[in-house]
């Protein structure tokens, strides 16, 4: 029987932090990944490789943390932290607002730095637990969650994963108005951040499955909610 390891993206330019990290995450039964530079971890996310969480370093010749944090946040679902040497508040709150989970300043305890990952990949867990329900149908859309698949009319429609988290949870609460703050604090998973996000997303999933804005309705000064077709509520 095949059993699937939690995998781990690890991003760093000192080859011993990587490959002491390596050692770190096989000794928990978890398989590294370990990449140089901004640019080779990036290019793993974009051959659609599935991390169950990633570590960043910022400083990173090229494309630095930062930035690859920027372009992968809504490629992953999956935890992201970042491993800095820049330590100031500033600098960690700059970090969470680019989209990562947790930020840990070197030099570092591998031991906590440990206990913070299995504490996110748990929080995970118990996420992937609540959402018990495998598909969502309303009106022609339908989502399959295990596969991240999306069809309106019975034609596949391709979604980010974080386009699709946001339709699963708009469908999720059919005919709920849901406040920007909610939406991200769910789908994103942080407490703070640019909440405009949302905007860009939405605007995104209505070019995408609802041009002509039968289900995804704006509710000036509150947020949004996604609606019943007039069809199915005759």
């Amino acid at each position: 029987m095949f059993i699937s390891l939690t995998k781990i993206l690890i991003a760093d330019d000192d080859l011993e932090i990587g490959e002491l990290l390596a050692d770190a995450v096989r000794d928990e039964g978890w398989e590294p990944v370990v990449c140089k530079n901004g640019a080779e971890a990036y290019q793993r996310v974009l051959a659609k490789e599935s991390f169950d969480l990633v570590i960043l370093d910022i400083m990173m010749p090229g494309m630095d943390g930062l930035e690859l944090c920027r372009r992968i946040r809504d490629q992953v679902l999956c935890p992201i932290l970042f491993l800095s040497a820049k330590a100031q508040t500033f600098d960690t709150m700059l970090g969470l607002e680019m989209g990562a989970d947790d930020y840990i300043a070197k030099p570092f305890v591998v031991e906590e730095l440990m206990a913070r990952i299995r504490a996110h990949l748990r929080r995970e867990q118990r996420r992937e637990r609540r959402d018990g329900n495998r598909v969502l149908r309303l009106g022609d859309l339908e989502l399959h969650r295990d596969s991240f698949e999306a069809f309106k009319a019975g034609a596949p429609v391709e979604l980010s994963p974080r386009e699709f988290q946001l339709l699963w949870y708009l469908m999720e609460n059919v005919n709920r108005v849901l406040t920007k703050e909610q939406i991200f604090h769910t789908v994103w998973g942080m407490e703070y951040g640019d909440i405009g996000t949302v905007a860009v997303n939405i605007k995104n999933l209505r070019d995408k499955i609802d041009p002509d804005n039968r289900y995804i309705k704006t509710v000036w000064g509150v947020g949004y909610k996604l609606v019943r077709p007039v069809e199915q509520e005759l």
